[in-house]
């Protein structure tokens, strides 16, 4: 007989000290969700002295949450991260459309900044000798091959008007400091957009709790890790500073960081080199082999018949673990 485990509401000290505001719930449909929700009521808005602002919504389980192109995800308590990282960044670099694939690539490069960081911090080993950790294009995380977890991105329009203004002023909500937020109007606002990152991890999944054969979790590549919700609360701690910093540099030198990426994604990437299958947002399917990350965070594919094509939106599934020569 099967024991269902009950919810627990998340102790998170590490990620406390890090983000400027933690919102833990045992139980939530989506935690994504709630960081929208928790935006258009104005609890997260831009600060006059330019630092980004993290706020952090954890649960111990998601009875509704979805990634890329709808897909559900389900999870069981105590045995994966579902945490979501909302932050205000300008409208001009979400929107500039050569540069703004970088603001999720960020996102996936500080999970693996955060991951291995809490791996070091807790002394854990690879089970077998080669198990690396990597992204494949555009939002998954993968380890040994399989995938680990995923991202999904979104931006969200900022409030409007006197009860946004209310809150944002006194800053209550926010544990505003001395530097406080930036001044509001409309006109500052309009400057603006959030991006909610909601980001899920297999930490302590059973083999037989997997959703697909390609998926897997940490504890089936790692030795001496603990429970799965000290795991969450050091790698969610993680991913505020590594985001924090990697989002900030983008903001601040948007051409050069730009071009900092491009080299770290290249390292980075396990789409590269291999045999992939795209399923465009706006319809069609292209098979072929990825051969290039491009400046603008796009994909390169090149199909059977030598023709190359540009992937900006949509899933790539790789269709096999051995790479393919260019």
């Amino acid at each position: 007989m099967m024991t269902l485990l009950q919810a627990a509401t998340p102790r998170m000290p590490h990620t406390a000290e890090e983000a400027d505001q933690l919102i833990t719930r045992a139980t939530v449909d989506s935690t994504n969700f709630t960081a929208r929700h928790l935006i258009d009521k104005g609890q997260l808005m831009p600060r006059r002295d330019g630092r980004l602002t993290i706020m952090v919504v954890a649960a111990d389980m998601q009875t509704n949450g979805h990634g890329r192109l709808g897909r559900e995800w389900v999870n069981v308590p105590g045995e994966s991260f579902t945490v979501s990282f909302a932050t205000v960044v300008p409208r001009a670099l979400a929107t500039d459309g050569s540069v703004n694939g970088w603001i999720q690539m960020t996102a996936g490069l500080a999970s693996l900044d955060a991951i291995r960081g809490a791996l070091e911090a807790v002394g854990s080993q690879s089970i077998k000798p080669d198990c690396p950790l990597s992204l494949k294009w555009p939002n998954d995380v993968f380890c040994h091959g399989l995938k680990l977890g995923g991202i999904l991105c979104e931006l969200v329009p900022l409030p409007h008007g006197g009860d946004a203004v209310s809150r944002n002023r006194n800053g209550a909500e926010q544990g505003a400091d001395a530097a406080g937020p930036v001044p509001v109007s409309d006109a500052d606002l309009d400057d603006y957009i959030g991006a909610v990152f909601g980001i899920g991890l297999n930490l302590a999944v059973r083999a037989e709790r997997l959703p697909t054969p390609d998926s897997t979790s940490l504890q089936m590549h790692r030795k001496g890790l603990p429970e799965a919700p000290e795991m969450r609360d050091l790698i969610a701690a993680g991913i505020v500073r590594s985001l924090r910093r990697r989002l900030q540099l983008l903001v601040d030198d948007t051409p050069t960081q730009c071009d900092a990426l491009l080299e770290e994604m290249r390292g980075e990437c396990w789409t590269l080199g291999r045999r992939v299958r795209a399923r465009l947002a706006a319809g069609g399917v292209i098979s072929g082999t990825a051969i290039a990350l491009n400046p603008d965070a796009s994909l390169s594919v090149r199909d059977d018949a030598g023709e190359v094509h540009i992937v900006r939106t949509g899933d790539v599934g790789v269709l096999s673990n051995e790479s393919t020569s260019n």
